[in-house]
């Protein structure tokens, strides 16, 4: 007897339901968009190792404003002490003006309000992981503890706080742009095609989802969705026309 000619349960194998094919295709897009994922990265990376390049005739971009040693610190014994703390908790600001305020609205009205700075915080997780902490037993001790509201998480977060921050004082200097980052052409044009086609495909929800997030979407809240417009517009006719039916049988 031919082996081609056994009955159908005999043979080795099974044809796939629709629930599996419909499995496997899912599967399949999977696979793709991961594949995408890791070009996308790929292409980050690339940018980011590219170097900077300095330029022949530097030019200012708006002011900076970072802590230094106090004057009477600095004459003190211990200068270098402090002086090498505040590599670990100086902060920078930039503003494209001097003065570094900002517009807030008061009582209806817009004034201007100096921006405030402060000196680096350490939340909790970051002042127990020494891998992120780098303060040594002797500098732990100028810290303190302390509660703070936090808007995004809607609870209180532990900071520690340094103890003495009227040892330091705030400097404002010319923000100088000496190097700026290489550029490559044909990276950035398939960077773009990258992003053009996970546009145009809608792939970002499904990224998001893949790497372990959530995707939201976003809009303008005075701007309507294009199947309202038009129901928006009969009804404002509808308003006009009875509102000149009206004034039609006042007279």
């Amino acid at each position: 007897m031919d082996n081609y000619e056994l009955p159908l349960g005999a043979m080795p194998y099974k044809f796939k339901t629709a629930r599996q094919k419909k499995r496997l295709q899912k599967k399949d897009f999977d696979k793709q968009v991961i594949q995408i994922i890791k070009k996308r990265e790929q292409y980050w990376q690339q940018r980011r190792d590219l170097p900077w390049i300095p330029l022949v005739v530097p030019y200012q971009r708006g002011w900076k404003r970072h802590f230094v040693l106090r004057a009477d610190v600095k004459r003190s014994a211990l200068a270098d002490f402090y002086e090498d703390l505040l590599k670990r908790i100086n902060t920078v600001q930039h503003s494209a003006d001097r003065s570094f305020k900002t517009r807030k609205r008061r009582r209806r009205r817009r004034i201007k309000e100096e921006k405030k700075q402060l000196l680096h915080e350490f939340p909790e997780w970051q002042w127990d992981n020494e891998r992120h902490q780098p303060l040594s037993p002797i500098e732990k001790t100028h810290f303190h503890r302390y509660e703070k509201w936090d808007n995004n998480r809607k609870n209180v977060q532990l900071f520690y706080r340094f103890n003495e921050p009227w040892r330091y004082v705030l400097k404002i200097v010319p923000h100088l742009v000496t190097h700026v980052k290489m550029v490559d052409e044909e990276l950035e044009g398939q960077i773009q095609l990258l992003y053009n086609y996970i546009r145009n495909h809608h792939l970002e929800p499904k990224i998001a989802k893949l790497k372990g997030g959530a995707y939201r979407y976003w809009k303008w809240a005075d701007v309507d969705k294009p199947r309202y417009v038009e129901a928006k517009k009969q009804a404002l006719l509808q308003i006009k026309d009875a509102i000149a039916i009206k004034r039609q049988e006042k007279f």
